[in-house]
């Protein structure tokens, strides 16, 4: 009966002494600050078509090559159109931007480089695509309480970063954002403003005759 117990309460010895070490094991990151350390990562993926080409453009054939890969990419915002050509056929180069024009798409100046060569005769078309992820979310491997560090758990800013990167339209924009047009635009952002300076009270003027008598 007596090794029983012994035995009973070497255990439960066991089993808390581990708990304690695993409590003072340390936090997995360090980072003291409100910033979070999962970002957005933005990808880059070039997908090309080669296409065969003629002194005054694209041909028909080789138009309808083009516009059936678009559609199959479904090419849209977001989306780079760009045209690799060693002659720098200006005909082709329009060609190649009224198809891009389909998809409210403007063919980007210069292209990517990609693999392999183009061949005599033909040109190169690139279609840049970006995608926006956070790697490593979510991220629960704090999972004790002990943070010596007073640090920030390495899960935080996971949900709105991950939104962030799903929602954002144009994954470049969380690299570089829009670039401005160098116009101002202040005449047109105080419209608003000033319609509701200059508008005439409602109680202003002679009060409005309102006839009491019923007819009949």
């Amino acid at each position: 009966m007596a090794k029983a117990i012994t035995r009973k309460l070497t255990g439960s010895l066991a089993v808390s002494l581990s708990l304690v070490l695993g409590a003072c094991g340390g936090f997995p990151t360090e980072n003291r600050s409100l910033y979070s350390a999962r970002q957005p990562v933005v990808e880059r993926t070039n997908f090309t078509l080669d296409v065969n080409t003629v002194g005054d453009g694209l041909a028909v054939s080789e138009q309808q090559r083009v516009s059936g890969w678009f559609e199959a990419m479904g090419l849209g915002y977001g989306d780079r159109v760009s045209l690799d050509d060693p002659t720098a056929n200006p005909a082709l180069k329009d060609d190649l931007a009224a198809l891009a024009g389909r998809h409210g798409l403007l063919v980007t100046e210069g292209s990517p480089v990609t693999a392999g060569y183009v061949e005599p005769g033909q040109a190169r078309i690139v279609v840049t695509r970006s995608t926006a992820s956070v790697p490593g979310c979510p991220d629960w491997s704090a999972n004790n309480e002990a943070n010596e560090y007073n640090a920030t758990y390495p899960g935080y800013g996971c949900a709105v970063n991950g939104n962030l990167a799903a929602m954002v339209a144009n994954p470049e924009d969380l690299i570089s954002g829009q670039q401005g047009t160098g116009q101002t635009v202040v005449t047109t952002s105080t419209k608003a403003i000033r319609s509701y300076r200059e508008k005439a009270p409602t109680g202003a003027g002679d009060l409005t005759e309102v006839s009491t008598n019923e007819g009949g």
